[in-house]
C-alpha cells in the first residue's frame, strides 16, 4: 500500500464526490437489502391471508424502497464516476509536473516504448481505484454491519452465520487471492512493457531494417512478444474468473446454510416462520454486493503494480535527490562566467566515471571552444552545464552563484543551445521556429533562414515528425536560426555545423559570432579549423582536460592539440 500513499493523496482532493458515493452506495445497497426482505415478508404475509391494507403497506413500502434504491444506485454512479475522472486528470497533471524537470535525462533511464506505456496504460489502470479498490469496501462493510444488526432481532444463529460469510467473502478469500494475483500481474504489466518498446523500435527502426534484410526476423521476435503478452493476459483473466467463482460458490453456500439453520430453527419452534423466506432474501442479496470484492484483489494488486511502476519513474531518479526547499531561486544576471571545480562525473548506474577533476574558468563574453576525441566528455560537460544532471562531487557556479541554487528553467531561460540532436515537431517551418520565441515576426524568422542559408524555405513549408522530410545540415541550420532567434546570453554549441559543408560553415559562424560577440559561447567541435579566433581552446581526453590555452599557445607547446591538429591537415590535404 506504500506505492498508493500518492494516489491517494490526490484521491482525498475530492472529498465531496468520495462522501457522497459512499453515502450514495450504502443507501442503495441497504434499500435492495430491505426490498428484498419486504418482498420475503410480504409473500409469507400474503400466504396467510392478512387484511388488504396490511399488504397495501407493504407493497407501498416496496415500491418506495425501489425507487430510493434506483435513484441512490445513480447518484452513486454519478459522484463516483465524476471523482475518479477528476482523479485521473488530477493524477495526469501531477505525474507531469513531477515527469517534466527529468524530460531531458529520462530516455536514458527508460526505453521509450516502455516509458510511454506507464505514462498512458498504468496511469489508466489508476481509474480502477477508486472504483474497485478504495470505496466499495467501505459500502460493503456498512451494509453487512446494518444487516447483521437487524438479522440479530430474529436470530443470532442466522446473524453469526451472515457474519461469518463477512469474513469470508469480503476478507479471506479476496486476501487469499490477493497474494496469488501479484505474480500474474507483474508479468502482465512486464510483457506489456516489453510489446510496447518492441513495437515502438520495430517503428522507428522500421526503414533500417528494411535496408539489413532484417524485417523477417524482427518480425517473429515480435509476434512472439504479442503471443506471450496474450497468453499472460489469459492467465490473469482466468485467475480472476475463478476467484469471482469462488466468492459466488461460498456466498450461494452461506445463503443455503441460512436456508437449512432457518428451518431448522422454525421446527424447533425459535423462530416464526413468516420470517424464514425475508431472512433468505437477506442473506441471498447482501451477498450479491460481495460480487465487487471478488474482482478486488486482481484492481488492487493492478493499481498498485501501476502505481510502483509510476513512483519508479518520478519517485527515486537523481535529479530529484536536491529537494525543492534547498533551492534558492538565482536568477543569471548579465552576461553569465562560468567555474567548473573539481567536477567528477559518472552516470547514474555505472561505474566509470565520464569526468574526471575537471576545473576551468569560461569568462563573461569570453569564447571558448572544447576538443577531443570521441567520449572524451564533452558533451557529458555541456549536458551538466544545462542541469541535466547533478553534479557530485565538485562545483559549478553562473556568476558565482552555485548551479544547484539556479533552476533548470532559469538556465534554459539564458541560453541558446543547438545539441547533436534536435526534435523538430509535424508542422511548417514557422512552427518550429516559434518555439525559440513565442513573439517573433515572419520578417525576423525569414532574416535568420537567409542568414544559414535557408532563404528557400517557406516558412509555411511542412516539417514531418521528427524533421523525416529535412536533411542532416537542413535540421542543424534549421536548429542554429532558433538560437539566433533566442538571443539569451549564453551560446552552448554540441557540433553545431558536423553535417555542413565549410563554405556554409564559414558563412553561418560568421553571422553567429556576430550575433553574439558581447555574448558568453561555448563551443564544442571535433574540427579544429577556425578556432584561432577563440579565446581560449581546452583539450579533453578520457573525462579529463590536459591542454587549455589560445589556439597559437597550444601550437607553439607542440602538445595533445598540436598532434591532433597535425593528424587532421594530413587527413584533409593528403
Amino acid at each position: 500500500m506504500k506505492n498508493l500513499g500518492f494516489v491517494i493523496k490526490i484521491l482525498l482532493i475530492e472529498k465531496k464526490d468520495i462522501f457522497y458515493s459512499i453515502i450514495c452506495g450504502f443507501i442503495s445497497g441497504i434499500t435492495a437489502v430491505s426490498l428484498f426482505a419486504s418482498s420475503g415478508y410480504l409473500i409469507s404475509k400474503a400466504a396467510l391471508a392478512p387484511p388488504i391494507y396490511t399488504l397495501m403497506l407493504l407493497v407501498a413500502s416496496i415500491k418506495l424502497l425501489g425507487i430510493i434504491s434506483a435513484v441512490s444506485r445513480y447518484g452513486e454512479r454519478y459522484f463516483s464516476h465524476r471523482g475518479t475522472f477528476t482523479m485521473l486528470s488530477n493524477m495526469r497533471v501531477s505525474f507531469y509536473e513531477q515527469l517534466e524537470p527529468l524530460a531531458p535525462t529520462i530516455f536514458q533511464k527508460y526505453r521509450s516504448g516502455d516509458l510511454l506505456a506507464r505514462i498512458v496504460g498504468d496511469v489508466e489502470a489508476l481509474q480502477n481505484f477508486f472504483l474497485r479498490v478504495f470505496y466499495p469496501p467501505v459500502v460493503l462493510i456498512l451494509v453487512f454491519l446494518c444487516t447483521i444488526f437487524f438479522t440479530a432481532f430474529f436470530s443470532i444463529e442466522v446473524a453469526l452465520i451472515v457474519f461469518i460469510g463477512l469474513m469470508l467473502t469480503t476478507f479471506i478469500v479476496p486476501a487469499f487471492f490477493a497474494l496469488k494475483q501479484r505474480k500474474v500481474d507483474r508479468q502482465v504489466r512486464q510483457k506489456r512493457g516489453e510489446l510496447s518498446t518492441k513495437v515502438t523500435e520495430f517503428l522507428y527502426g522500421f526503414r533500417d531494417l528494411k535496408i539489413h534484410q532484417q524485417l523477417e526476423e524482427k518480425e517473429e521476435q515480435l509476434r512472439q512478444s504479442v503471443d506471450t503478452y496474450l497468453e499472460e493476459q489469459k492467465r490473469e483473466s482466468i485467475h480472476n474468473l475463478f476467484s469471482q467463482s469462488a466468492n459466488t460458490f461460498i456466498s450461494l453456500l452461506i445463503s443455503l446454510l441460512v436456508l437449512s439453520i432457518g428451518a431448522y430453527l422454525v421446527a424447533e419452534g425459535q423462530l416464526d416462520g413468516i420470517f424464514l423466506a425475508m431472512l433468505v432474501m437477506i442473506s441471498l442479496t447482501v451477498f450479491e454486493n460481495t460480487t465487487s470484492m471478488a474482482a478486488f484483489p486482481s484492481y488492487l494488486e493492478e493499481s498498485r503494480q501501476a502505481a510502483s511502476r509510476l513512483n519508479a519513474v518520478v519517485g527515486k531518479d537523481i535529479a530529484r535527490e536536491t529537494s525543492q526547499e534547498s533551492i534558492e531561486e538565482r536568477s543569471i544576471q548579465g552576461i553569465p562566467s562560468i567555474e567548473v571545480k573539481d567536477v567528477t562525473f559518472a552516470f547514474p548506474d555505472e561505474i566509470r566515471n565520464t569526468l574526471t577533476g575537471v576545473n576551468l574558468m569560461i569568462p563573461a563574453g569570453s569564447k571558448t571552444a572544447i576538443v577531443g576525441p570521441s567520449g572524451s566528455g564533452k558533451s557529458t560537460l555541456l549536458q551538466l552545464l544545462l542541469k541535466f544532471y547533478t553534479v557530485n562531487p565538485g562545483r559549478i557556479c553562473f556568476n558565482n552563484h552555485p548551479i544547484n541554487h539556479v533552476s533548470q528553467e532559469c538556465i534554459w531561460e539564458n541560453t541558446n543551445v543547438v545539441l547533436q540532436e534536435n526534435h523538430f515537431f509535424y508542422g511548417t517551418i514557422r512552427d518550429n521556429l516559434l518555439l525559440a520565441k513565442d513573439e517573433v515576426s515572419d520578417t525576423e524568422m525569414e532574416e535568420v533562414l537567409g542568414k544559414v542559408k535557408l532563404g528557400h524555405f517557406s516558412l509555411n513549408d511542412r516539417v514531418l515528425e521528427k524533421g523525416e522530410n529535412l536533411s542532416g545540415g537542413e535540421k542543424q541550420r534549421l536548429a542554429i536560426s532558433r538560437a539566433l532567434l533566442k538571443k539569451a546570453p549564453l551560446w552552448l554549441l554540441d557540433e553545431p555545423t558536423s553535417s555542413i559543408d565549410a563554405l556554409t560553415e564559414a558563412h553561418i559562424f560568421g553571422h553567429l559570432f556576430e550575433e553574439a560577440k558581447d555574448d558568453t559561447v561555448i563551443l564544442i567541435s571535433h574540427r579544429l579549423t577556425g578556432l584561432e579566433k577563440m579565446d581560449q581552446i581546452i583539450v579533453m581526453d578520457h573525462g579529463s582536460i590536459v591542454e587549455i590555452g589560445t589556439f597559437e599557445e597550444l601550437m607553439d607547446k607542440k602538445g595533445y592539440f598540436y598532434e591532433m591538429k597535425q593528424i587532421e591537415q594530413s587527413v584533409f590535404f593528403n
